[in-house]
């Protein structure tokens, strides 16, 4: 029986140095560096919470799947550096000092599921913020207390959110015409904001009594004083009722226009038949006379020809009679 030899030093000290590169290497999605101050792993996660960050992280893996910046003090999200991570499904900016987010600035996170906006200074939210963001599933936008306004299309495009919280802001009113149309959406955070309760947040009102919909927390009122404190899912019916009581200067506008509209297109309806009958009655009138006319031509035509007959045979015969001589 034949004996392998066996591995020299030199072999297994190469061998040894292979196995240990292949388990400390970074994965080769990973090779493009990783930014000072954060941690990165083969799982495609860029860790860099927590490190008195004032910028962006430069030198960001390009394939990262999930980048956690929170706890820093960012204030700006450039969308070019961004929207390289093509590949990002997690992004978490909670606790920075984000004031604004633009319309580019997610123009290219087409797969990002999970977005944390939370914990900033961001003032509002434009149109297409979010436009972008096909695949988003949670967006959390509490505790910015500064944030009294968001766009009523701002999340008209999200069709896969099924998760909105935007609890403990300065919002008085939010426009729902977008949220109602959201097929997958089942959570709505809308709590510990100064809600105004009048005809504007009606339909937010009767919205959260919707039993697909979730609502996180305690929706109250904040203005006006008599609804103060009370719950915003409460005052629907009454605020249906104060809402529709009578009718507004604009309503009566309204009214007189479709009245005027009205009658000026019943008015030209009859003028219109009238003149219609007239041109009709004349055209009967001529289409009788011409008959008419054509009637007696055809009577006279016919007794002129038998006058004619009855003489040439009176005259034959006269010529006939017996005992008349030429």
């Amino acid at each position: 029986m034949r004996l392998l030899p066996e591995p020299s030093a030199q072999s297994l000290r190469l061998l040894f140095l292979f196995i240990f590169v292949m388990g400390v290497a970074p994965s080769p999605a990973l090779t493009a560096g990783c930014p000072d101050r954060c941690v990165c792993d083969d799982q495609l996660v860029v860790q860099c919470a927590g490190q008195e960050l004032t910028q962006f992280p430069n030198d960001l893996p390009l394939a990262t799947r999930q980048l956690i910046i929170s706890n820093n003090r960012i204030g700006d999200l450039p969308a070019l550096q961004l929207n390289y991570l093509s590949d990002l499904v997690y992004l978490d900016c909670s606790n920075n000092s984000l004031t604004e987010i633009s319309e580019s600035t997610f123009g290219n996170l087409r797969k990002l599921a999970y977005l944390d906006l939370s914990f900033n200074t961001l003032l509002q939210i434009e149109d297409r913020t979010f436009g972008p963001l096909a695949s988003l599933v949670m967006l959390r936008l509490t505790d910015n207390p500064s944030l009294g306004e968001i766009h009523p299309d701002a999340f008209s495009e999200n069709m896969a959110l099924q998760v909105l919280d935007v609890s403990r802001n300065n919002l008085t009113v939010l426009n729902i015409s977008s949220l109602i149309a959201l097929p997958a959406l089942r959570s709505l955070g809308l709590s510990s904001n100064p809600w105004r309760c009048d005809c504007d947040t009606e339909d937010l009102s009767h919205l959260l009594i919707s039993p697909p919909l979730q609502n996180e927390g305690q929706t109250v009122c904040h203005s006006p004083p008599e609804l103060a404190g009370q719950r915003l899912a409460e005052v629907g019916m009454q605020l249906r009722a104060d809402c529709h009581q009578g009718l507004g200067y604009w309503d009566y506008l309204f009214f007189i226009a479709i009245g005027f509209v009205i009658f000026s297109a019943g008015t030209v309806s009859a003028w219109v038949m009238g003149v219609l009958m007239v041109l009709y009655e004349r055209y009967s009138k001529r289409k009788s006379e011409e008959l008419d006319s054509d009637d007696e031509e055809e009577r006279g035509g016919m007794a002129g020809g038998g006058g004619g007959g009855g003489g040439g045979n009176q005259g034959n015969g006269d010529l006939n009679k017996p005992g008349m001589q030429v």
